[in-house]
């Protein structure tokens, strides 16, 4: 199912440096300007043609109603074609990898988005927030959006039977993601510095799911007894 197991270590703990110094950065008050500078520009004007095509766009970024969906659909055909449960591992690792990083994360760091309108909103650990909008650091919608497209491409590959192009790979891994990111914050959604985190969390949590021999899975014995009982 994997292209290649990828090895080097090195861009995951640049990409984790990256986002341990961006969060303590944010901590200690800086770049807080520039993230308020780029949402007044974003929440000047939301009524705009411009602003409802970001709104449909960022869709491309929901979990539950996209990205999931679409990689359930791609685990079903690969596990039609092998019936093995080697189909649904990438989905299983992917929701709980998220569901224990990404949350979590959201929780602790217990940043407003700039849509809040209580005080303060753009900095980190806000006494005033709460809700759904004090999950602002890192965005959901970009860390979900690299590690699921990641997942869709290994899906993608492995039910069509060959690797993809490097175009095939642009348009299902590079291009969602960076609309994504895009519309998250032209809509006013999250900060800015809030999907260049995400960037760096989803790197690392897609990297990690490419690291995994899913071909080399011992789940043999398993599909044997379903195939039995079936």
């Amino acid at each position: 199912m994997n292209d290649k197991i990828t090895r080097s270590w090195w861009p995951d703990l640049l990409a984790l440096a990256a986002f341990a110094a961006l969060s303590v950065a944010l901590a200690r008050g800086q770049l807080l300007a520039l993230d308020q500078r780029v949402a007044d520009w974003a929440l000047a004007d939301q009524s705009s043609p411009f602003y409802w095509t970001a709104r449909v766009l960022n869709y491309l970024g929901q979990g539950a109603q996209v990205l999931m969906p679409v990689a359930l659909i791609l685990t079903f055909l690969l596990w039609r074609r092998t019936r093995s449960l080697r189909a649904v591992l990438p989905f299983v690792a992917a929701f709980f990898l998220t569901m224990a990083t990404i949350g979590p994360a959201k929780i602790f760091f217990d940043r407003a988005a700039p849509r809040f309108k209580g005080p303060d909103p753009v900095i980190m650990f806000n006494p005033d927030a709460a809700g759904d909008l004090a999950r602002s650091y890192p965005s959901g919608h970009v860390g979900n959006s690299f590690v699921w497209y990641a997942v869709i491409a290994l899906l993608l590959a492995a039910v069509l039977n060959r690797t993809l192009s490097l175009r095939e790979k642009f348009l299902v891994r590079v291009l969602p993601v960076t609309i994504v990111l895009i519309t998250t914050v032209y809509t006013g959604f999250h900060w800015l510095t809030d999907s260049i985190a995400a960037l760096f969390l989803g790197f690392v949590l897609a990297r990690l799911l490419e690291r995994i021999p899913w071909d080399r899975i011992p789940v043999d014995r398993l599909d044997r007894l379903l195939t039995k009982r079936g």
